[in-house]
């Protein structure tokens, strides 16, 4: 193919393995590296790629290399040190960090980067597994418009839209405006249904009547149906939300900004997991109204 690149992927989970595949199937040669190897070689089963034992090897020689793993820990594992993504990159190189991590560690791998020749965006997403599975993630990015340059035609193959927001650090603080409306919408999508059960109305006539109006949102459409049946074991995790939301709050902290609502509904997603909700979709605000309701032991 025209174009065609030496491709890393580092972090084969929900959002990875999808993207990573999206990458072969355009026709790069893609070398990928998971913590677990049976993911690894499952995703070498499936696509035409390799898998490589570390992170370094995964980047050796590798044109970009993408990252999407759980959190700035797990970011810095799979980057920094002996055996490290930045261990093995050359020079002239870009390491992409599609990880929702926070803004000072992408302003702290960028400079890492730099040391080594390489450069570097932080790019987190926004459309969940099914957005990943199908190509159609938003993509928000921060970083060097050079650098960009190299790494958007690729990226295209799974995003939907990739946009350059600003400096190093600026996609991780836009995926935290992302996830301050989400809560907030979320919020609202469960306290509207819970007063529809309440008030003995016809929800899925009611849902079907407000979506054509000026509540209608991704959410309604895509969660309330299984927010109704009392499903949630799929989606995104909500101990996954409370990390975002965590480094969310600590930023505000920083820059002076007052968060009530989102803090308050962090304090309700802690209460959904006091329930066994850790791994439960975020739209399972509305179970933790519905055993509130009906007191201990519901």
């Amino acid at each position: 193919m025209q174009n065609k690149k030496k491709l890393a992927f580092v972090g084969l989970g929900i959002m990875g393995y999808p993207m990573a595949g999206h990458l072969a199937a355009a026709g790069h040669d893609v070398r990928v590296y998971n913590r677990t190897t049976a993911r690894a070689d499952q995703w070498v089963a499936e696509h035409d790629g390799e898998a490589a034992p570390t992170p370094q090897e995964a980047a050796r020689d590798a044109d970009i290399v993408f990252m999407c793993v759980g959190n700035d820990n797990d970011v810095r594992s799979v980057t920094l040190g002996d055996g490290g993504v930045l261990a093995g990159v050359k020079r002239g190189a870009v390491v992409v960090d599609h990880t929702t991590a926070s803004a000072d560690l992408a302003g702290e791998l960028a400079s890492a980067a730099a040391e080594r020749g390489a450069g570097f965006l932080d790019a987190p997403v926004s459309g969940g597994q099914a957005g990943a599975e199908n190509g159609q993630l938003t993509i928000m990015v921060g970083g060097d418009p050079g650098t960009f340059a190299i790494a958007e035609p690729v990226m295209q193959h799974y995003g939907r839209a990739v946009t350059l927001i600003g400096d190093v650090g600026s996609g991780q603080l836009t995926k935290m405006v992302n996830q301050l409306c989400l809560a907030g919408i979320i919020q609202g999508l469960s306290e509207g249904m819970h007063f529809a059960e309440k008030a003995g109305l016809d929800v899925g006539l009611v849902i079907s009547v407000i979506s054509q109006g000026a509540a209608q949102c991704w959410q309604m459409d895509n969660r309330a149906e299984t927010m109704a049946k009392r499903e949630f074991d799929f989606g995104f995790a909500v101990k996954w939300m409370r990390k975002d939301l965590d480094m969310t709050l600590a930023a505000a902290r920083k820059f002076g900004a007052r968060l009530p609502v989102a803090a308050l509904v962090d304090q309700f997603y802690a209460e959904v997991e006091a329930l066994g909700g850790e791994r439960w979709d975020t739209s399972s605000l509305v179970e933790r109204l519905r055993r509130v309701d009906k007191g201990p032991g519901a």
